[in-house]
């Protein structure tokens, strides 16, 4: 049977074979298979993702909104050591965690204190979550409007940001009138991208590999 990228089973240490190397990206695999609470899935997206993010952006505090686990805060520090530490913000941290983050520590321990977690919404972030203008806002597959209020937060701060959106909604996001040429959710992003550029970003757009999942778009921004 093939291994499947875009599988959402749960990595264990039963999988650990299969990340036996001594690149970064099998030393992150091994940590998430000791975790054992996430999907094949996620791991790829983050890495897939953070690698993305790091070829354009360094330092900087990491934001990550409706991060779950932090994976990609985890990945993104490791990338890039020169960034002081990250904040993972969701509705509903997971009680697991803790178990990514102790795994990941344990593997890397200069990253012991520097992710912390705030469960907030994002409609909340703005008084839960001071965001600066040399922060790296960063959210993989905030569902529908929630990629729209990720942007709100990077453009009121001036931050740089990077998405990764899924679950385009149409009732719900702007098509930008975009969808009488092209697919509605393509449509939207490209609403997105024009929005970015229009408050004066800096706009780059890109994808991970579709393998691993269709909703691959990437869009990152910087003033």
């Amino acid at each position: 049977m093939s291994f499947s990228r875009a599988s959402k089973n749960r990595l264990t240490v039963h999988d650990l074979g299969r990340f036996a190397g001594r690149t970064l990206f099998d030393r992150i695999g091994r940590a998430v298979c000791a975790a054992g609470c996430l999907p094949r899935k996620e791991l790829y997206e983050a890495w897939e993702t953070a690698r993305r993010v790091r070829r354009v952006f360094r330092g900087g505090r990491v934001v990550e909104l409706g991060g779950g686990h932090g994976l990609v805060a985890h990945i993104l520090l490791l990338l890039d050591d020169s960034s002081p530490g990250a904040l993972v913000v969701d509705p509903a941290i997971p009680a697991s965690a803790p178990v990514l983050n102790a795994a990941m520590v344990a593997a890397w321990p200069r990253l012991a204190g520097r992710i912390a977690f705030e469960q907030a919404t994002l409609n909340e972030v703005e008084v839960a979550v001071e965001i600066a203008a040399t922060d790296l806002v960063v959210s993989i597959h905030a569902c529908g409007a929630l990629t729209d209020a990720v942007l709100d937060r990077a453009i009121a701060a001036r931050a740089r940001v990077a998405v990764l959106p899924c679950c385009h909604d149409a009732g719900a996001c702007d098509s930008g009138g975009l969808d009488g040429w092209m697919d509605r959710a393509l449509a939207i992003d490209a609403a997105r991208a024009l929005r970015l550029a229009q408050a004066g970003y800096h706009i780059r757009t890109q994808t991970i590999p579709a393998e691993i999942t269709p909703k691959n778009r990437l869009l990152l921004g910087r003033m």
